[in-house]
């Protein structure tokens, strides 16, 4: 475990859990050891905080290449907090470039260690689940790991977006881990891939009850599909 995540466990997770006190369910699905994919709902900055406190081992969370990449005294402690926390980097431009966070992963993964991805690619912006892009379980495929849906409630009201700094006791948080999913030896082609996925995200909803939406999350400058 990186020492700065070392740190922030002993330090800032206890914080976290006295403020939001989350509630966990299903953490005997959590693997004591080995590598695996926690793939979940997103509702709020407040998820990746949270889904830290509550997982005993190291999640290393994929984070926008922009938070790497800035200057100045933010941008230089940007990149010392992510880089001191086990983040892997992905560019959201699509491309060649956006594989490398793949190519970072699958030596986490194989390595034993956790990684952290939300299907949806962004955000909900109403609350909904919408449709899973295939990045998880092209990992899952490519490095041998199962996948373990997280289902998270109440971080949209502790964090909506917009609001830079949580606020405790806006909502009761739970996080639910259901039973892993195991996708080894299965073919890693779109249509496969596609299937995949939409079982992944079924298995979210369960955990979350979110009504379903079968398209992507519109990026944060579109309206929301009726």
């Amino acid at each position: 475990m990186p020492l700065l995540y070392t740190i922030g466990k002993l330090t800032v997770a206890p914080a976290l859990r006295l403020a939001f006190r989350p509630h966990a369910e299903g953490l005997e699905h959590i693997p004591a050891t080995g590598g695996a994919i926690f793939a979940g709902n997103h509702l709020s900055v407040a998820d990746e905080l949270l889904l830290g406190t509550v997982v005993p081992r190291h999640l290393a969370f994929w984070a926008k290449s922009e938070y790497f990449n800035g200057t100045g005294v933010k941008g230089g402690f940007s990149k010392f907090v992510l880089t001191g926390l086990g983040a892997i980097p992905v560019e959201r431009g699509g491309g060649r470039a956006a594989l490398s966070a793949f190519d970072a992963a699958i030596p986490v993964l194989k390595a034993g260690d956790l990684v952290a991805v939300y299907p949806e690619g962004t955000r909900s912006p109403d609350g909904r689940l919408y449709r899973g892009r295939t990045g998880a379980t092209r990992l899952a495929v490519a490095a041998g790991v199962p996948i373990i849906p997280v289902g998270v409630t109440g971080t949209d009201k502790a964090q909506p977006i917009g609001t830079r700094v949580p606020r405790p006791g806006r909502a009761k948080i739970t996080i639910k881990f259901g039973k892993p999913l195991d996708f080894t030896g299965r073919p890693d082609d779109r249509s496969s891939l596609r299937v995949m996925t939409d079982e992944l995200m079924a298995e979210i909803q369960k955990l979350t009850g979110q009504e379903y939406v079968p398209r992507y999350a519109p990026k944060r400058s579109e309206e929301p599909p009726a």
